[in-house]
């Protein structure tokens, strides 16, 4: 034991935990002394629990926060620091690597081949090369085409486990009260209701290979759902891959987004309805040098309001997707869209009236200006969220987030929520490169 190789992984609750259970669980060679956690709040104090860390750490494995790396690396004299998260850019990821050289360690980055399972069934992946570019409107397109070729669809959806692991390992999501069942945050949520919506059973948790043995009992075909703009954890037969004309350049930048625009079959240049046309030439010339191969669909997000009355000459509450305000770095999603074509008033700045860690929220991300972000990692979060909304003056809250956020909290103001859908301009579509694929 003495002459295992330390180690630490760099993490957010989710491909870290992953990592750890492909390539160091079980592993007589490596002693993962523990993970660090950045960008999820409430995850550093806890433990990754001995039920899931394996037979050599009947304690489990400490959770540190990030901040404490270096400190980390000294104390316990680490040999190898793994980089286990998504989102960030190249420069954020080189930082993090001169931190770790100089503090003594070896850092490294696992390859898709270490770190992807191969499943029994066809395994069609939807990634993004950042945050917010709008994988979930395409993974219900996915389902819907598989399941108009008679396929039995089951999504699995890329780990957000930010309650109690052992009891997350392997979940299974058929219905909105499986959400509640499972105690589910807003980010979870947001997720899984609108597949639900479409009758599509998802699979969630922790421990991937246990997740996609249970998965592929009931599947024709696994739709993998992506987070943020991680790579897939199942080898996909179908790669398909989101850039984002508001964010040109960003597919070249971003880690590990790059990767995933280098690997796709099919490429989707998303919301070209709302970007500027200098932007979208500029990414079909970055997909001309760096992946020529890869189909590609030009495509639009239209939106549309449950009311279009209640927005026009209104003071609105404009509340955004959390994670794509937050380390998606956008300054504006499908609510300030709605706001702007139906006129509203004014929209009012939530920062005077935010309460908690909303208002830290605000500290921390200070590009996110008059949005109000859908933060909910559990209840007292979702609670500040709530009172943030009761203090804020307006007259309508527009709700631009995927899940309808009052089935999960109170709201005490007349309410619209945006809804978007995947629209395809031209050819080729997603279903005829879908079904030649397959074929």
């Amino acid at each position: 034991m003495a002459s295992r190789k330390k180690v630490l992984i760099m993490g957010a609750a989710g491909r870290d935990f992953h990592n750890f259970n492909l390539c160091f669980r079980d592993h007589p060679e490596y002693e993962v002394i523990a993970f660090t956690a950045a960008q999820i709040p409430n995850i550093e104090g806890r433990r990754y629990p001995p039920s899931l860390a394996g037979k050599f750490y009947p304690r489990g494995i400490p959770i540190e926060p990030e901040q404490k790396l270096a400190t980390l690396i000294k104390l316990h004299v680490i040999d190898e620091v793994v980089f286990s998260y998504s989102d960030v850019s190249h420069e954020y990821v080189m930082h993090k690597a001169s931190l770790v050289n100089a503090s003594g360690a070896q850092f490294t980055l696992l390859g898709t081949r270490q770190t992807m399972l191969k499943s029994l069934r066809p395994v069609i992946a939807v990634c993004a090369v950042r945050t917010g570019s709008g994988k979930s409107p395409v993974s219900r397109r996915v389902c819907e085409i598989l399941k108009g070729m008679g396929k039995k669809v089951v999504v699995i959806r890329h780990p957000m486990p930010y309650g109690d692991l052992s009891r997350q390992r392997l979940q299974r999501f058929a219905s909105y009260e499986d959400c509640q069942k499972h105690d589910c945050t807003i980010e979870e949520v947001e997720e899984y209701e609108p597949h639900l919506e479409q009758h599509t059973v998802v699979y969630a948790g922790v421990d991937y290979a246990a997740i996609l043995a249970e998965a592929e009992k009931e599947a024709d075909v696994v739709v993998w759902d992506g987070g943020n703009n991680d790579t897939p954890f199942y080898m996909p037969d179908v790669h398909i891959t989101l850039i984002d004309p508001h964010r040109p350049g960003h597919e070249l930048a971003y880690y590990p987004g790059e990767t995933n625009f280098l690997m796709a079959d099919i490429i989707v240049i998303n919301k070209e309805d709302t970007a500027k046309p200098e932007n979208i030439d500029l990414l079909k010339e970055h997909i001309q040098q760096a992946n020529p191969k890869a189909a590609v669909i030009d495509a639009a997000l239209p939106i549309t309001v449950e009311n279009a009355g209640l927005i026009q000459g209104k003071r609105a509450l404009v509340v955004e997707d959390g994670p794509t305000l937050t380390h998606g770095g956008m300054a504006f999603g499908a609510g300030i869209l709605a706001a702007e074509r139906y006129e509203a008033k004014e929209i009012i700045d939530p920062r005077p009236y935010a309460v908690g860690s909303i208002a830290g929220i605000f500290g921390k991300y200070p590009h996110i200006g008059k949005l109000l972000p859908a933060m909910g990692y559990g209840h007292a979060q979702m609670e500040e969220l709530r009172e943030t909304i009761h203090r804020t003056p307006c007259d309508v809250v527009i709700i631009g987030t995927p899940v309808d956020l009052r089935r999960l909290i109170s709201i005490d103001k007349p309410t619209d929520r945006v809804r978007y859908h995947f629209q395809e301009i031209g050819t080729p579509t997603l279903k005829e490169l879908i079904e030649a694929r397959l074929r």
